[in-house]
């Protein structure tokens, strides 16, 4: 996949897709870097900053701004999706896009992706605060 997008495989880009790709937490720059300093104490993370700038300017992973100021990184090649950041636990669900949402655009526009994100509680954190 990384010489398919023209990006010279080294183990921690490879890393750096790996999280991102099969993980379901959107992680931040500083997640990816915490999970990788356990499996590389040497790591920096500007090497880190930098694999996932190489990685999004390839298309292999899109950057998320869910909450204001914190990027977050999901993986580019899946079927569009909407987010879902809970407010309460913190955890970002992958949601799907409502039916008729492109088609909405006003005449003339046509849109390249769909970037969607809702935010309140999930389903767990409901129920605790209906519990309460």
């Amino acid at each position: 996949m990384l010489h398919g997008a023209g990006i010279r495989p080294s183990l921690q880009r490879i890393a750096v897709l790996s999280i991102v790709m099969n993980g379901k937490r959107h992680p931040s720059a500083d997640e990816v870097f915490s999970e990788m300093a356990e499996m590389y104490p040497s790591l920096s993370r500007t090497t880190v900053y930098n694999a996932l700038h190489s990685l999004t300017n390839a298309g292999l992973i899109k950057e998320l701004e869910i909450e204001s100021g914190c990027m977050r990184y999901d993986f580019a090649r899946q079927p569009e999706h909407a987010h879902f950041k809970c407010r309460d636990c913190g955890k970002i669900f992958d949601m799907a896009i409502p039916d008729g949402l492109r088609e909405s655009l006003s005449d003339g526009f046509a849109a390249d992706s769909v970037e969607l994100s809702f935010k309140g509680l999930c389903p767990d954190c409901k129920k605790s605060e209906c519990q309460e």
